[in-house]
């Protein structure tokens, strides 16, 4: 039984209901958050969790072997970074840092105090994506040629009345940091890690500090070409997916939070190849999804059977992924990925 403490009272809430679907893996502990009302309104009348309002007190709790981060992303770098050194695994909501400077800290001490970290990216977890995996596994995919993602989302004044939100000091990025991001794991997850790429942002929907729309290109190290367009202006909230390969179409349903549970189209290429598509596409039923599914993958990892969770290297990718898209945007150039310690922006992207 893995025993956890949820910080932060906010997502915290959907975290918990994932930890509730694995009661035989997990042990929710203790809810710490500033605002211990707020905190109290997560728990049921039938659970037992007790309610901190004091972190240091959390990471000093031997009784606690799993830390999880839902906090504002200005907090993530330093209290992840307290809970690998109090001696506990760590989970970390989306952004998991600020720069690629921060992230390999971060691997750094998990390596020294042999504790994990597991980033959030709970979009893979549903039987969309699994089926997709099952085909890939199959060999009936083929080679990655071209991917096209849509983050088109609705943010409006209302979402930025938290004070933190849309500025370089608290949310410490725009759409490509705290909304595009999960799509953009879903990219690299199944057509393969980034390249190099060209980037256009702009600010056009709201007045705030940070970007809300994006256009980006990207070459994939296999060879893939791919495509994301990214609004929190649209009027109807979709995640939209489409990826080629050589003897496969992929097409993702519409749902903007949610894509891995929508219904998927998987089209194999030469049309006798179909049955086996389909036939490999109804084998796959029963899957926890979302959270749920991000946190089983960590049980079994932690259990002594990874394969299946979110890496410290996947948080990495990710960061080091908003960082180019950055650099691009501002030098209006393209720029190729890995990056090394001498990129301008290896130390943060914030202006």
């Amino acid at each position: 039984m893995i025993r956890v403490a949820i910080v932060g009272a906010g997502i915290g809430r959907m975290h918990l209901e994932g930890y509730r679907e694995l009661p035989d893996m997990f042990e929710v502990r203790t809810i710490c958050d500033l605002d211990l009302k707020r905190a109290a309104e997560m728990v049921s009348e039938q659970e037992t969790i007790a309610l901190s309002d004091d972190i240091q007190a959390v990471l000093a709790d031997p009784e606690i072997d799993l830390v999880d981060v839902c906090l504002p992303p200005q907090l993530h770098f330093d209290v992840t970074k307290a809970v690998l050194q109090a001696g506990k695994h760590a989970v970390c909501e989306k952004p998991l840092v600020r720069s690629v400077a921060e992230a390999d800290v971060l691997i750094r001490i998990a390596s020294q105090t042999g504790k994990q970290i597991f980033p959030v990216f709970q979009y893979r977890y549903g039987p969309a994506t699994a089926r997709l995996q099952a085909l890939i596994d199959a060999g009936l995919a083929g080679k990655p040629l071209v991917a096209t993602v849509e983050t088109h989302w609705n943010r409006r004044e209302d979402y930025y009345a938290v004070d933190w939100r849309g500025t370089w000091s608290g949310e410490s990025g725009g759409a490509i940091l705290g909304h595009a991001i999960h799509n953009h794991d879903l990219l690299c997850r199944f057509m393969g890690p980034v390249r190099n790429l060209s980037a256009m942002l702009d600010t056009r929907v709201n007045d705030i500090e940070v970007d809300d729309c994006a256009a980006i290109s990207m070459r994939m190290e296999n060879g893939a070409l791919a495509t994301s367009s990214v609004t929190l202006g649209s009027s109807e909230e979709i995640s939209r997916l489409r990826f080629v390969y050589s003897g496969l179409t992929v097409e993702s349903g519409t749902e903007p939070y949610t894509p891995a549970q929508g219904t998927w189209r998987y089209i194999a290429r030469d049309p006798e190849n179909q049955p086996r598509v389909d036939e490999v596409v109804a084998s796959v039923c029963e899957v926890k999804c979302g959270f749920a599914g991000f946190f089983k993958a960590i049980g079994e990892a932690l259990g002594g059977v990874p394969g299946n969770e979110v890496t410290l290297e996947d948080g990495r990718r990710s960061i080091e992924l908003v960082t180019a898209i950055y650099q691009a945007a501002r030098s209006g150039g393209q720029v190729s990925l890995p990056l090394g310690t001498a990129s301008g922006l290896y130390r943060g992207w914030t202006p």
